[in-house]
């Protein structure tokens, strides 16, 4: 494989004897790296709320696209300010922000309150959807756009910014640097919402004036400390930096994120030197990465777990009981030293630690018990009948190899469940009569756990938008939840949350905390943060 990199530089250092002194000095020496990555973009796009996924967050968070309020990546994953430089409390429902002034978009432009309050209208994130209160609507303010074809804001925009932002009502702009969020109701995690993926800012000018809805999601223009050169779905993204960046001048000229879907591949591009990092290592690939002294493996758990899914409408799992029966089927800890070699947890349920005193900690996943998930099933009168179960190959780590492991455990208790690979998630959610169980993952974007249950489970959530699931008393608890501002009540709340999303009337099954591992070149002097996110900002490169 000839070395372009190689080829670039010998060319370049041809020419070098012709340049004025000045030009000499002012050469730019910074690196440019490739990284192997399994998929790039689900929707074939860069808008952040339409890639709302394990595979976006690596590349959009810390490269190329921030919020107001930001994540320290690694550092517990703090709240820390981003494109604003400190916030406060007007009342439960409204916040202010200071903006940092200074901040330049990828074109130039400065970036002021009107971006802001524009990043959070109609035009881009809410369409014609209204803010819900108690039962009530309240529209949304307009925004001037142009109407013409192309324009058009596809339609799960709207759905993803309801589930971030249910009852934003509205972005008041105070001066340039300074704005204002108004919610309809009161809510305790308006800062948890703003550091959350799907909260982030972009140049008002570049959107309006792209030709397309299209041309603006797969060329966005933001504030990261790096832009977007070139973009071939499915194949490759090329960044290069953004040199106005106001956090300091990035330390990587051009980083090339390179879609390579097989592991082996992945490992060998690695090896070759073709890239410098390779994504999704499943943990039984480690020890023959790390023989070589060349080469290191870094990362761990992430806010993020493994669940199977149940389509309730499917005449066989109709019966809560069916489902209760999955759950208690699975032997959770055996996946995990079986497949993660002990590199990942059982968590306790659909929560994480960090969620501080909203933790439930004496809750637990349902307990591995055949005998109990037997008796469930002829309780049920169960018969045998087919449960399909759509998978995509690989898309998470390990992901078949784990389905077949679960459709083995299933069927010694006598769920007759069969694998139905399929090649996109579009197969996987179609709505029709062979939609029953299928894999996910859900994040926590914030220390909240409206941030997870209620905005994947919930009335707002995936799994009822695409019409997998309900339950009346989960809704109403949900609303309450986001809107209550007594938190003594709101940890009852979520405990009963868990209780039926879990046990009662399952809508998933925890299955194992997710973990993801990166491999690299080991004199590259980076690390690993707690996500799927790579941060290549300053902080964090000594290569």
């Amino acid at each position: 494989m000839i070395n372009l990199s190689r080829r670039a530089l010998l060319g370049a250092g041809a020419g070098a004897a012709l340049l004025p002194r000045f030009a000499i000095a002012q050469a730019d020496n910074r690196p440019t790296i490739s990284i192997a990555v399994q998929k790039i973009s689900n929707s074939n796009t860069l808008e952040v709320l339409r890639e709302q996924s394990n595979v976006g967050e690596r590349i959009f968070f810390s490269s190329l696209w921030e919020g107001l309020i930001g994540r320290a990546w690694l550092d517990e994953l703090k709240e820390v300010p981003l494109l604003a430089t400190e916030w406060r409390r007007i009342s439960d429902s409204v916040i202010e922000l200071k903006l940092r002034p200074g901040v330049k978009f990828h074109n130039g432009d400065e970036m002021t309150a009107e971006d802001v309050a524009f990043s959070f209208g109609s035009s881009r994130m809410f369409g014609d959807t209204p803010a819900t209160a108690q039962g009530r609507t309240i529209p949304v303010r307009g925004d001037a756009i142009p109407t013409r074809a192309g324009r058009e804001l596809p339609a799960e925009i709207p759905a993803v910014a309801r589930r971030s932002w249910p009852a934003l009502e509205r972005v008041e702009v105070v001066d340039q640097y300074t704005v204002r969020f108004h919610n309809a109701t009161p809510d305790v995690t308006l800062e948890g919402r703003l550091a959350r993926y799907g909260s982030e800012i972009m140049s008002r000018r570049a959107y309006t004036e792209a030709p397309t809805w299209f041309d603006w999601a797969r060329k966005p223009v933001t504030t990261g400390p790096y832009k977007v050169v070139e973009f071939r779905p499915d194949q490759m993204l090329v960044l290069d930096a953004h040199d106005e960046y106001w956090g300091g001048r990035p330390p990587i000229k051009r980083i090339r994120f390179l879609e390579v879907p097989e592991v082996s591949a992945r490992i060998n591009a690695l090896r070759s030197g073709e890239v410098q990092f390779a994504c999704d290592i499943p943990p039984d690939q480690i020890p023959g990465i790390e023989s070589n002294a060349a080469y290191e493996v870094q990362g761990g758990t992430i806010l993020n777990h493994r669940l199977s899914i149940f389509d309730k409408n499917f005449p066989a799992l109709a019966d809560a009981r069916v489902r209760r029966a999955f759950t208690h089927a699975i032997d959770r800890q055996m996946i995990v030293d079986s497949l993660w070699s002990g590199r990942t947890v059982v968590p306790k349920g659909l929560q994480w630690d960090y969620y501080g005193d909203m933790f439930v900690s004496d809750w637990s996943v349902p307990k591995y018990d055949p005998a109990e998930a037997k008796r469930l099933l002829k309780e049920a009168g169960y018969k045998g009948d087919p449960i399909p179960y759509r998978l995509l190959n690989n898309y998470y780590t390990n992901q078949t190899p784990t389905a077949q492991v679960l459709v083995e455990m299933w069927n010694q208790v006598g769920l007759n469940v069969q694998i139905e690979m399929k090649e996109n998630w579009t197969q996987i959610l179609e709505r029709s009569p062979g939609r029953a169980v299928r894999d996910w993952s859900n994040s926590a974007p914030f220390n909240d756990p409206v941030s997870s249950l209620v905005a994947q489970h919930g009335p707002n959530g995936q799994q009822q938008q695409v019409g997998e699931y309900s339950n009346d008393e989960l809704n109403r608890l949900c609303t309450e939840l986001e809107t209550s501002t007594d938190r003594p009540r709101r940890k009852q709340v979520f405990r009963r949350l868990l209780e039926i999303a879990e046990r009662e009337d399952p809508a998933y099954t925890v299955l194992h905390q997710n973990a993801t591992f990166t491999a690299k070149r080991r004199d590259i002097r980076w690390r690993a943060a707690p996500a799927f996110a790579m941060d290549f900002r300053s902080g964090n490169w000594g290569g």
